[in-house]
């Protein structure tokens, strides 16, 4: 794998960014987003890959479930991606929440996924857009098999 581990926010943030992107567009796997509500009370749900913007933030497309609820609370979450057919291979992202729309057009533009009951009348959406602060391996390479 790459070397994707160094501060987002630190030399070379751009490259950072743009391996990154490449990383995520050329690998296929499971991701994991955790968040905390105020009182640290951790939640852990199934997301797909995040969306990289042009301004260098990345995006999700987000229900109005208990995810989104930790944010308006606790503006730090973590995203955790394991690579397709490993156990070890994958990145973790740590990032802060900056801003959130629930505008309809917007976030029909960067859904990926349709399901049946994705279409329910009122059904709350946002498309929330973070900084990522750091990453990580899944895995640190020292780490013992």
């Amino acid at each position: 794998m790459m070397s994707l581990c160094a501060n987002a926010h630190v030399h070379g943030a751009r490259e950072e960014y743009m391996d990154l992107n490449n990383y995520f567009e050329t690998h296929t796997g499971t991701g994991v987003l955790a968040t905390a509500d105020a009182q640290g009370f951790p939640n852990a749900a199934l997301y797909s890959r995040p969306h990289f913007m042009e301004d260098g933030t990345v995006a999700f497309v987000m229900n109005d479930r208990l995810s989104h609820r930790n944010l308006e609370e606790n503006r730090y979450a973590a995203f955790i991606f394991v690579e397709s057919g490993t156990k070890r291979d994958g990145i973790r992202l740590y990032m802060e929440k900056l801003r959130e729309t629930d505008d309809p057009a917007e976030i029909e533009k960067y859904r990926r996924h349709r399901t049946g009951g994705d279409e329910v009348p009122g059904k709350k959406r946002f498309l929330v857009f973070f900084r990522i602060e750091k990453t990580r391996p899944l895995v640190e390479p020292d780490a013992a098999p």
